[in-house]
């Protein structure tokens, strides 16, 4: 039972990754200004909704960061200001944005 539930599980995954669109990291040089106020400055500390470190994201892997654009848009991971963010974004700006940060070095 547990290696059918397992195959079904890979399954479903795999079609998921399936239907997310390929990124474009030239087009997503157009969409980056709402991510480079916080993400892209050094050390950047953030206080609201609580005190912690602004994690960098240009090197991160793509479905990594589809995946938690995707989480922040359901309200999945809560944060208000990505669930703002991710609610405007439409499944091909998250592929495009993932394109573009996965190209950068971390």
């Amino acid at each position: 039972m547990k290696m059918i539930l397992g195959l079904l599980a890979f399954a479903l995954a795999g079609a998921a990754l399936a239907q997310t669109p390929t990124g474009n990291a030239e087009a997503a040089k157009a969409k980056t200004s709402m991510c480079e106020g916080c993400h892209a400055v050094p050390g950047y500390r953030t206080a609201y909704p609580r005190v912690y470190r602004v994690p960098k994201i240009g090197g991160q892997q793509p479905l990594y960061l589809v995946n938690a654009l995707q989480a922040y848009k359901s309200g999945a991971r809560s944060h208000p200001t990505m669930q703002a963010i991710a609610q405007g974004l439409s499944e091909q700006d998250m592929a495009d944005l993932a394109a573009y940060y996965s190209s950068l070095q971390k």
